[in-house]
């Protein structure tokens, strides 16, 4: 698996204990709650059992969340690729991304980071679809997901409430190619 979910330059691997006050500091950031719809933050405790969890079969936990390091720090997290709704039956998931801190943003490892979920996801796991959903502002995702062979496959209008009003969720798709 870890020749799967590695490259020249990231690697995606489990979460570990030792990720606690990464995942705490992620999860608690009030300026990316909108990206997983989070209301409140979590405490340590929570997190502590949320890593003892994931240690569990994907398909008991339907949901699974690989650490995006350096390739050669793989002690240095710098953000958190997800597959959540693990359909077995249906042979799809959704995924979500996050690069952490805003001076590792637009250096290429989302990119990379997906390009090998999407490889894990369709040649390991035997996955026929991925989606993800984002909101029309959200210019950076978009651009992500697209490039990657991600089309707009629907729209919920005003579906998510941010404050000072309602706006919509784009829902992208991507089914492995023949």
């Amino acid at each position: 698996m870890a020749l799967l979910l590695k490259d020249s330059e990231i690697l995606l691997r489990a979460v570990e204990p030792e990720d606690l006050e990464f995942l705490y500091e992620c999860e608690n950031n009030p300026e990316i709650w909108h990206l997983s719809n989070t209301l409140s933050p979590y405490s340590r405790f929570v997190l502590k059992q949320y890593i003892a969890d994931s240690q569990n079969d994907i398909y008991t936990n339907k949901q699974l969340r690989l650490i995006i390091c350096p390739n050669f720090e793989p002690e240095r997290p710098l953000g958190a690729i997800d597959l959540f709704d693990i359909d077995p039956h249906h042979h799809r998931a959704g995924i979500g991304i996050v690069i952490h801190y805003n001076s590792e943003r637009q250096k290429g490892y989302a990119n990379r980071a997906l390009n090998l979920l999407i490889n894990y996801c369709f040649n390991f796991l035997h996955l026929h679809q991925l989606y993800c959903t984002t909101t029309p502002d959200n210019f950076a995702s978009i651009k992500l997901f697209s490039q990657n062979g991600f089309v707009e496959c629907g729209r919920k209008k005003e579906w998510l409430y941010n404050g000072s009003g309602y706006v919509d969720e784009i829902m992208f798709q991507l089914i492995k190619p023949e």
